[in-house]
């Protein structure tokens, strides 16, 4: 048995490198191609890759210049520093809006949660903004896939994004983006070490290996966009969706508390 599995299944030690030397990525640029043609890519192998180079590469870079900002946007301008038409750009990418003072928090059409609709003006050419993939499940599996086929390897994908976090200050790396890795680990019904049993455990496995990778990806104008982590054994016989991880909204108590607070005004 090798010597950083135990028995139980737990793992002892992975390893965590970042790929050396990602160009500049630019719209219709093969991210599988580039990813192995600058390093080995084994069975195993989970690739964590920063959703702003998938954004670039789908082609996902807008201006603001000629959106027609609507009431609403107007509206919630008066609150905060965005200008309407930012606040417009925000809100077409949004099937919800929780908080619109002093930032948009927003549920987007995907079922993620965040600031802005994860539309970013850093890592961008000059006066673009970027967005995140509109089906990043469906990005991740394309990446997954033509890496599979580059390199005959089973792998796992993740894409990421930065995310503040509730009730703590600062930013980590989050999961917004699955292949073949299931972003939740249930440990319900198991024992801990004194034979209880657990009851509402529920690791969250893809958003600690996302935290874990930005380590190394890093967030100034030297960072790595991506990341491979190995040793993990994490890859599912079957697909996966980080929607798995998502509340229902009869489950999400701090949802349902932000909807009151809007709607009593």
């Amino acid at each position: 048995m090798p010597n950083d599995l135990l028995a139980s299944g737990v793992i002892l030690r992975f390893e965590a490198f970042a790929v050396e030397n990602i160009p500049l990525i630019k719209k219709g640029d093969d991210l599988a191609q580039i990813i192995c043609e600058r390093t080995d890519v084994l069975d195993g192998d989970v690739i964590i890759i920063a959703s702003t180079i998938v954004g670039k590469a789908e082609g996902r870079t807008f201006s603001l210049e000629g959106i027609v900002p609507g009431a609403e946007a107007v509206e919630f301008s008066k609150n905060t520093r965005f200008t309407p038409g930012f606040i417009q750009a925000v809100l077409e990418r949004s099937r919800e809006c929780l908080i619109s003072s002093p930032v948009l928090l927003v549920e987007m059409k995907n079922g993620h949660i965040c600031i802005n609709a994860g539309i970013d003006e850093s890592n961008v050419e000059g006066e673009m903004l970027l967005e995140l993939p509109a089906d990043p499940d469906a990005s991740a599996e394309y990446i997954g896939k033509r890496i599979e086929s580059y390199t005959g390897a089973q792998i796992s994908v993740i894409i990421t994004d930065t995310n503040g976090r509730a009730f703590k200050r600062g930013q980590t790396g989050v999961a917004v983006g699955v292949y073949r890795i299931h972003p939740l680990k249930d440990w319900r019904g198991q024992k801990d070490l004194f034979g209880k049993e657990l009851k509402i455990t529920e690791e969250a496995v893809a958003d600690e290996i996302a935290g874990a990778a930005n380590l190394l990806m890093g967030e100034g104008n030297g960072g790595y966009p991506v990341v491979i982590i190995r040793g993990l054994r994490s890859r599912s016989k079957d697909n996966a969706s980080v929607t798995e991880m998502y509340r229902s909204d009869e489950e999400d108590l701090i949802k349902k508390s932000l909807r009151y607070l809007r709607d009593r005004g």
